[in-house]
Parts: C-alpha cells; sequence; structure tokens
C-alpha cells in the first residue's frame, strides 16, 4: 500500500471512516515478523511468542534456535523482539533474552 498522503487521508492506508479493517491480523503480523527476523539473522524461528498491538503496528516476540547442541536439551534459544509497521515493514528489532532450552521463565519479558 503506498498512498500520498494528504490533509484528508494521513497515508497510513486505512480509512476508518469506511470501515476498513487494519491492513495486519494478528496472526498475519506474527508471520511477517519471523520472515524479517529469519532474513536479518538466518536463525530457525521457533514460534511467535506474544503479539501485541502497538501505535506504529505490531511488537511480536519471536523465540528463536541461537545455537544447536547434543543433546538438543542443550540448544540456546533466544527471545527477540520485532516491530512492523501496519503495512509489515520492518521498522526495529532486538535480542531481549537469551537462554537454555527448558528454562522455566520463557517468555517473561521485563515491564517497565
Amino acid at each position: 500500500m503506498s498512498a500520498k498522503a494528504t490533509p484528508e487521508d494521513p497515508g497510513d492506508g486505512h480509512d476508518e471512516e469506511a470501515g476498513e479493517p487494519p491492513a495486519l491480523t494478528a496472526g498475519e503480523a506474527a508471520a511477517t515478523a519471523i520472515e524479517h527476523l529469519v532474513q536479518l539473522t538466518s536463525k530457525e524461528p521457533q514460534g511467535a511468542t506474544s503479539v501485541e498491538p502497538a501505535d506504529h503496528g505490531w511488537t511480536v516476540e519471536v523465540e528463536v534456535l541461537e545455537d544447536r547442541r547434543i543433546p538438543s536439551s542443550a540448544d540456546m534459544l533466544a527471545l527477540y523482539e520485532v516491530e512492523i509497521d501496519l503495512d509489515g515493514n520492518l521498522l526495529a528489532y532486538r535480542r531481549t533474552k537469551r537462554y537454555g532450552r527448558g528454562s522455566s521463565d520463557i517468555g517473561e519479558r521485563d515491564r517497565r
């Protein structure tokens, strides 16, 4: 979606008066965030652990396999926070945590 912004249309691609739904659902946002993360890191995603709407679009937390070990119970995993806009464009990403497979506090984020 590429539209020019005008005073009548802010250019976000969404017409709230016409009842147009957001460009991405939560599931689509998670899949898009995972695709971006794989392209940037070449890490193997394990899945999305959270998807939250944000002012700018979506914030998605993705668990990835950081370091494969033998046995697999010794694998190192990581959580990445990926921010995308309402059209699925990557805004930012960061690794927020690294841990061994089987850690009991997976998905707990630092709530400031």
